[in-house]
C-alpha cells in the first residue's frame, strides 16, 4: 500500500536553537521539514523543492524577510506564514500586503504554531469550483471558480486571504455576512488570533479595489454585524 506524501515544510530561519527543536515537532506531526539558513537559501529551495507551506523569519542574515516573501509570492501562490519578534499592527499589515497567509509573533508555542500551518493547509486544500459563476458589479468582475477578479477590465492582483474574503461575499450579493462567519470561511473555524485581521484585510481589499473606505461603494460595512457586497441594481445605471 503506498503511503501518503507528508506536507513538506520549508522553514527559512537562521537560528539552530530554534530549527533543531521545531523541526523534530514538525515531524512528529506529520510534516516533512526542510531548513533554510539564509534567504538565498530559502528561495532556492522554494524553487527546486515547490513545498507546501514556507515557514519564514523575518531577520534573516542575509536578506530582509520581506523581500524573501515577496520573491516567493513572484514565484508561486505557496502558502507563507511569518515568523517575526515584531508584532505591531503596521508590521501585520506588510506581511498580509505582501502575500503573507498568517503571522506569528516570538517568542511562540510551538503548539500554536502547528496548529496555525494545519489551518493554513486545510484553507489550501478546499480546491474546485464553487458553481458562482461570474459575479459583476459595476466594472468589477469576480471569477470565483477561476479565482479571478477585473476592475474595469485589468486584472487585479489579490492575494490568496484577498481573493477568499471576496469571494465570501461574492456567493452572497447584497446579503450582510456577519464577521464570525467570515472568519470560519476564510481563515478557518479555529482561527487563533484576533478578529481584527478581518479589518486589516478589508481595508487592504478596498484599496485594491478604489473603494473609498470612508464612502465604499463596493464592499460594505454593517457596523457590528459584518460587511456585504454591493448588487448591480445599487450602483449599475
Amino acid at each position: 500500500m503506498a503511503t501518503a506524501r507528508r506536507p513538506r515544510i520549508l522553514f527559512v530561519e537562521d537560528e539552530q536553537a530554534i530549527t533543531d527543536p521545531f523541526s523534530k515537532a514538525l515531524e512528529r506531526a506529520g510534516f516533512e521539514p526542510v531548513t533554510a539558513r539564509s534567504g538565498r537559501e530559502g528561495l532556492a529551495l522554494a524553487e527546486r523543492l515547490e513545498p507546501d507551506l514556507v515557514l519564514l523569519d523575518l531577520n534573516l542574515p542575509d536578506m530582509d524577510g520581506r523581500d524573501v516573501c515577496r520573491e516567493l509570492r513572484r514565484q508561486s501562490n505557496t502558502p507563507i506564514v511569518m515568523l517575526t519578534a515584531r508584532g505591531t499592527e503596521t508590521d501585520r499589515i506588510i506581511g498580509l500586503e505582501l502575500g503573507a497567509d498568517d503571522y506569528v509573533v516570538k517568542p511562540f508555542s510551538g503548539a500554536e504554531v502547528i496548529a496555525r500551518i494545519r489551518a493554513v493547509l486545510r484553507r489550501v486544500g478546499r480546491e474546485g469550483g464553487d458553481g458562482v459563476g461570474v459575479v459583476s458589479v459595476a466594472g468589477l468582475e469576480i471569477d470565483v471558480d477561476a479565482r479571478r477578479v477585473l476592475l474595469d477590465g485589468d486584472e487585479v492582483q489579490l492575494t490568496r486571504k484577498q481573493f477568499d474574503l471576496l469571494a465570501a461575499l461574492a456567493r452572497r450579493p447584497g446579503r450582510v455576512v456577519s464577521r464570525a462567519d467570515l472568519m470560519a470561511e476564510v481563515w478557518d473555524e479555529n482561527w487563533f488570533g484576533s478578529t481584527k485581521t478581518l479589518d486589516v484585510h478589508v481595508g487592504l481589499l478596498r484599496r485594491k479595489l478604489g473603494d473609498d473606505p470612508a464612502a465604499p461603494r463596493l464592499v460594505h460595512t454593517v457596523r457590528g454585524v459584518g460587511f456585504r457586497l454591493a448588487t448591480p441594481e445599487e450602483l449599475d445605471p
